[in-house]
């Protein structure tokens, strides 16, 4: 079958203008319907078809589900009623990452103690069980303690390290100063051992490195004591500090993610008011070193207002965007009260709402599945669950691919293949962690879907395409097997793990086991 599901069209007349390129080369296409330049006149083109629902677990991308510390494995399996699709479904079908917001005292309980290598800690079930269900993991590790007990491991404070008690009515609520040298050399032996385990991408989808402030959110920081500080060296503090936390998160993680909370009181005492004057540049700081951004106010809009979302646009396309919802319907929020007025007292639907609009005006690459919130996504605003499927975070397809169906072994062709992004977000390709390892390629596959050849574009690049801005490549390169048939293959490989398939494509039609999409038949001569 020559076409593979595919509408071809037959070899039609050389170009005009073509590539000045000796080797490859990429423009975009403003005229959609338009032919790219420099196509060889001996080829074919190929479209694959576009899909638009189906859901794609692909890094930093999609639905994030949340699982509380107390959870147990079997948590990842609640089911949701949806009345639209006339059955219960699973929140973690439609998750690309498992996000476990926990202590440090939970993770590290004694000195030189890590629950992950407890088979039977509630924690490493909770791990083992994203694992099992294919989603890696990720984690936010809070050390404060003024309103969630002690999160800090007491092995550090009965070695000496310096803190803060808020409240003497509650004497475990104490919060480490993050200054000082014995909590310092304690945490980042903890984050050395972390990373030794989890700066792994088959296994940690992102790490939110800061970890400091209230529910580690960044804000509310303790320096020193607020009964007695002058704030006369507040700005000094949070400067060296977040150098010092997020110098150690980067020189620990080299594979994996790192994200941090960008608002305007970034490391501030205090936990809202007017932006202050260093906090663009101390997250600038952050974002140099190789972090991303994520916010957890999204839907609150005395909260999340005019500096954030100027921040966040800044840095569109450069770094991907994390979000998650700020109002808790299911607890104690008063979300009704939010100033936009659009929010409901009983409607957690119209928070969802709140939440879906300010994730697309800000292009955010993930939502969330909060713990506590979920079932009001599947139960009351599904439709918003599949527009995010469909529209957010990245989806990527070729369109187009032009290749030969005869060539003789040893040949040079040129292949042109055109690129889309149909969601807001981009593909972050260009992250440290990353550093481009992921890259188009096309093998060549025998009639047990075998790769025989591998031909990787190396100017083929993810991070580049954004929607409604298709990106054309011309690829000249040299067909070297035996004489035979095979089939032309496209994926988008990790150059690390020997040109894998890494990214699922938007696409409908014959996938291999392995990932690579067929194309067309073609005859070595």
């Amino acid at each position: 079958m020559k076409n593979l599901k595919y509408k071809t069209i037959t070899k039609f007349a050389f170009m005009a203008f073509v590539c000045l390129s000796s080797f490859a080369c990429s423009s975009k296409d403003n005229d959609i319907g338009g032919k790219p330049e420099g196509v060889d006149k001996n080829n074919t083109l190929v479209s694959p078809k576009y899909n638009r629902t189906a859901v794609l677990r692909n890094p930093l991308n999609g639905w994030v589900m949340y699982g509380a510390r107390t959870a147990d494995e079997s948590y990842w399996d609640t089911e949701y009623y949806v009345s639209d699709l006339g059955k219960k479904v699973k929140a973690i079908d439609y998750a690309s990452a498992c996000y476990i917001r926990t202590s440090w005292a939970s993770l590290n309980p004694s000195d030189g103690v890590y629950a992950w290598n407890d088979p039977n800690s509630q924690i490493a079930k909770l791990i083992k069980g994203a694992e099992k269900r294919g989603v890696p993991v990720a984690f936010r590790i809070v050390v404060d303690g003024r309103d969630q007990g002690m999160n800090t491991p007491k092995f550090v404070f009965d070695a000496g390290a310096a803190y803060y008690l808020e409240n003497t009515a509650f004497p475990t609520r104490i919060t480490p100063i993050p200054q000082d040298p014995i909590f310092r050399s304690y945490y980042a032996k903890f984050i050395e051992e972390l990373a030794k385990e989890f700066n792994n991408p088959d296994r940690t989808a992102f790490i939110d490195a800061y970890g400091l402030g209230k529910w580690g959110e960044a804000h509310n920081v303790i320096y020193e004591n607020p009964g007695t500080s002058t704030g006369q060296n507040t700005e000094k503090l949070k400067e060296e500090v977040l150098d010092w936390v997020t110098d150690l998160y980067t020189r620990c993680f080299t594979k994996v993610p790192l994200v941090i909370n960008y608002h305007r009181v970034i490391g501030d005492p205090i936990s809202w008011g007017a932006p202050n004057p260093n906090s663009d540049r101390l997250l600038v700081k952050a974002i140099n070193k190789g972090y991303s951004l994520r916010q957890d106010a999204f839907g609150m809009t005395d909260y999340y207002q005019s500096w954030e979302k100027q921040f966040a646009k800044t840095w569109n396309n450069k770094r991907p965007i994390l979000m998650e919802g700020g109002w808790i319907t299911s607890g104690t929020h008063r979300y009704w009260t939010d100033p936009s007025n659009k929010y409901r007292e009983g409607h957690p639907e119209d928070v969802r709402q709140g939440e879906f609009d300010a994730a697309a005006e800000a292009c955010v690459n993930m939502m969330d599945f909060r713990a506590g919130d979920t079932d009001s996504w599947f139960e009351k605003a599904f439709n918003l669950v599949q527009r995010f499927t469909s529209e957010g975070g990245y989806r990527l397809y070729p369109d187009q691919v032009y290749i030969p169906e005869k060539i003789k072994s040893g040949a040079e062709t040129t292949i042109t293949h055109r690129w889309r992004n149909m969601g807001w977000g981009y593909f972050p390709n260009n992250i440290p962690q990353w550093n481009f390892k992921y890259k188009v390629a096309f093998a060549l596959l025998d009639a047990e879907n075998n790769v025989k050849q591998i031909f990787v574009d190396k100017e083929g690049e993810p991070s580049a395409w954004l929607k409604n801005n298709p990106v054309s490549y011309n690829f000249k390169t040299a067909v070297n097997v035996p004489a035979g048939t095979y089939s032309w293959a496209i994926a988008i490989v990790d150059t690390t793990k020997e040109n894998q398939p890494g990214i699922k494509l938007a696409v409908n039609g014959e996938l291999t086991s392995e990932g690579w999409l067929k194309l067309l038949n073609l005859q070595v001569q």
